[in-house]
């Protein structure tokens, strides 16, 4: 059978794929075209089952919120390079998810890939699709869905990172500028309170261990300890730290100034905790030059 051009235009527009591997694909199955999307769908599988073992630490955060401020979402995905992550393929798509998060309040990753994005197909045959055509892992990494009686707000520092705040009322205003306070510090929670024993006793030692060197007596210690104890929790909480946008005054003095109270917050950066792998460009050169 004759494989027309047109033929091999609507099999692009159906797989998203190249002209030759469409024009190949019918070849192969002399022009049926529902085979040929059949055969390309497997042979997308088999490409991303491939190079689904590849380090995938690109990507980006996206956010999403409801209307009212009440619903929002945060989500990461991952690929493996700025090029990919900066395409408006990639942002739609990471948008997408972030927006099918927000309406469905998926449990897991798995349950998320299953839903359906607007284009009819799944989140999970969309993935596949694009690691096929773009040729690089592409992973759901993480996401966050959270509800409040407050207000929600956020703020994108480029691509790669994401903050979500929730407030007791809603101040957008307010919100940005904790968000970005956020952003630049990386606090670990909102408070002392919220503080993990694990943690504090895990520096409280070191502390301690430090101060014993100093040969003072127990009492010297004990005083000294408590000091460095407050100054560790200020570094580390929201409400301890210094305003980055005005460092006179602590954040939880703006807080109280705003007859206002951080309920939460949530910041992703793209990659944080993923361990890249590190390529030796003479040692990649020499072992493709003993491959072939």
């Amino acid at each position: 059978m004759q494989i027309t051009a047109a033929m091999v235009k609507e099999l692009r527009e159906r797989t998203g794929s190249g002209m030759m591997e469409c024009k190949k694909a019918l070849q192969e199955v002399d022009g049926d075209m529902e085979t040929a999307i059949e055969n390309m769908r497997k042979s997308g599988l088999a490409k991303a089952d491939k190079k689904a073992g590849r380090t995938a630490a690109e990507g980006l955060v996206s956010i999403a919120l409801s209307d009212d401020k009440k619903e929002a979402a945060i989500v990461e995905v991952n690929c493996e390079t700025d090029f990919v992550s900066g395409g408006d393929e990639f942002k739609a798509f990471t948008a997408g998810i972030a927006q099918c998060v927000l309406v469905n309040s998926p449990a897991d990753v798995e349950a998320l890939s299953a839903l359906t994005l607007e284009s009819g197909k799944t989140i999970e045959e969309t993935r596949l699709e694009m690691v096929a055509r773009i040729g690089e892992n592409i992973q759901v990494r993480r996401f966050e869905r959270k509800s409040t009686d407050g207000a929600f707000g956020s703020y994108n520092h480029g691509i790669r990172m994401g903050v979500l705040v929730e407030l007791n009322k809603d101040d957008q205003e307010l919100i940005k500028d904790l968000a970005m306070h956020i952003a630049a510090t990386n606090p670990t929670c909102v408070n002392e309170a919220e503080v993990p024993e694990e943690m504090l006793a895990k520096e409280k030692d070191i502390l301690v261990a430090q101060a014993k060197e100093s040969g003072k007596p127990d009492d010297i210690i004990e005083k000294m300890i408590g000091g460095r104890i407050r100054k560790y929790l200020a570094e580390i909480t929201l409400v301890g730290q210094p305003f980055v946008k005005d460092p006179d005054q602590t954040v939880e003095k703006l807080l109280k100034s705003k007859d206002a109270e951080v309920k939460s917050f949530t910041r992703y950066e793209v990659g944080e905790g993923i361990e890249k792998k590190v390529e030796n460009f003479a040692d990649e050169v020499m072992a493709q030059i003993s491959a072939t």
